[in-house]
């Protein structure tokens, strides 16, 4: 995997973990053996004929993995060989649960491609270009808030792929003025952004993995809670930006100037793609019974499928990106879910079934978890790997009426985790386009909003876990 990809738009570019993909060359041997099996392990948590077919997309996405052995990250490399190492041992003292670690491992593994394939079909979109016309114009506080909702709005179905394209609007106004406060608040906006998405949005793998770790929590529930903390926190950003000397700016340095109905209609057609998404989720999880994470999965997918068949209606070229540049994003998120169910049972038996925690230690515990996710961040610890061990751990021993305190305490500390850390790979991602040190944007430009953000999650998650568990 390439340590610089190109800015999106450029020939043969392509979004590193996230979710922009094209159909790139590449002389990384196996890359279509790697596509196939990924697309195998797809269909094989899309459609589960049985235990056992699902139990068949662990060792197809594996194979996936090991076939670009050679591009794999070491932290990717190391969760492999953890895998292997409690696999065999899962193997010969509790087969049953590397029975349910594979089914995981299957179900989030098909979430994770059928988002990146959305992302990877919506980043061909015409409409992305139109859709970032005017964002750049006006006053600062109207600007900033305009290019925070926005990536967050984009962040929706792009994933990473959010970040990429606003990252490659910054860098054509720093090539038009300068590096100056007004880009550098930009580059604020589009972290915090994407932030809003991890945080709330129905779509998103933080969402999918708190559902399917507590499964007595609804959608709904927790989304209800969230989406108001995230709105609050991108408001809240505002108070933490640069003073811009330059008060506006116009149309004429502005990456897009369409106006009127031509600007509106991308946004438009966007929130009918996404809106229709999410009722097809809400659907298949609420009404038709589906696992949550299969639910996203199928919604996604079949989303792709209608958007290639309405451009072949149009005559234009249709074709399946390549699965094989995210063998790094398989290998964490795969092995961190295999794992987290597998350290759930260990820790489990080590601590005997009727294990609790004093009544008081919940709302701690509550307190602690977007703290423990986001200097777990700080560290080069990937979410995905925190927020898996800790959903599957609490999990077992939380009470059940408080659930909604955990999976807000997931999802909050989640998304301050890729806005406000230096190893996220959405600030490695903007870092990479527009020049700006990650390290910078996450301790001078956002350690302030990241720390009161942290305290007031921290407090929420609390006050949840200690008034729903009270109930109980």
């Amino acid at each position: 995997m390439p340590n610089h990809p190109s800015a999106p738009g450029q020939p043969g570019a392509r979004i590193e973990s996230g979710n922009v993909l094209t159909a790139a060359h590449s002389p990384v041997p196996f890359q279509t053996t790697r596509s196939v099996f990924a697309y195998l392990a797809l269909v094989a948590g899309l459609i589960p004929v049985s235990q056992h077919s699902e139990l068949l997309g662990a060792p197809l996405v594996l194979v996936a993995i090991l076939a670009g052995w050679r591009d794999l990250r070491p932290i990717s490399r190391v969760l492999l060989l953890l895998v292997g190492l409690s696999g065999t041992a899962a193997l010969l003292w509790t087969p049953q649960a590397l029975a349910d670690a594979a089914g995981n491992t299957t179900r989030l593994t098909a979430l994770v491609i059928a988002v990146m394939l959305l992302s990877a079909t919506l980043g061909k979109s015409r409409d992305l270009s139109a859709l970032s016309g005017g964002l750049f114009v006006g006053r600062p506080l109207p600007r900033y808030l305009s290019l925070t909702f926005a990536t967050g709005f984009l962040a929706v179905p792009l994933n990473f792929g959010s970040v990429g394209v606003m990252s490659a609007l910054i860098k054509r106004v720093m090539e038009l003025r300068g590096d100056s406060a007004l880009t550098r608040n930009a580059a604020r906006a589009v972290l915090r952004g994407f932030a809003f998405s991890s945080i709330a949005s129905p779509l998103s793998i933080s969402v999918a993995i708190a559902l399917t770790f507590l499964p007595g929590l609804h959608a709904w529930e927790l989304i209800a809670v969230s989406l108001p903390f995230a709105v609050a926190y991108l408001l809240l950003g505002a108070a933490f930006r640069e003073s811009e000397g330059v008060p506006t700016i116009d149309a004429s340095v502005s990456p897009g100037n369409e106006a009127g109905a031509a600007q509106l209609l991308p946004w438009l057609r966007f929130a009918a793609y996404i809106g229709a998404i999410c009722v097809g989720t809400f659907g298949l999880s609420g009404w038709g019974g589906m696992p949550y994470s299969r639910a996203v999965a199928v919604s996604c997918v079949t989303a792709v499928a209608i958007g290639l068949l309405f451009r072949r209606t149009r005559g234009e070229p249709v074709a399946l990106p390549s699965m094989a540049p995210i063998g790094n994003e398989l290998a964490i998120m795969s092995g961190s879910a295999f794992l987290g169910v597998l350290a759930s049972s260990a820790g489990l038996q080590m601590l005997g079934l009727g294990f609790g925690l004093p009544a008081w230690a919940y709302p701690v515990a509550a307190f602690m978890v977007p703290w423990l996710m986001f200097f777990g961040g700080m560290l080069g610890l990937n979410p995905i790997v925190t927020g898996t061990l800790a959903g599957a751990m609490l999990s077992s021993i939380w009470p059940p009426s408080a659930l909604l305190g955990l999976g807000f305490g997931l999802v909050s500390g989640w998304g301050l985790t890729v806005s406000g850390t230096p190893y996220s790979a959405n600030s490695l991602l903007l870092s990479r386009i527009t020049g700006y040190n990650a390290q910078a944007a996450a301790l001078r430009w956002n350690l302030r909003l990241s720390l009161w953000s942290l305290l007031l999650a921290g407090a929420i998650g609390s006050a949840l876990t200690h008034v729903l568990g009270a109930g109980a």
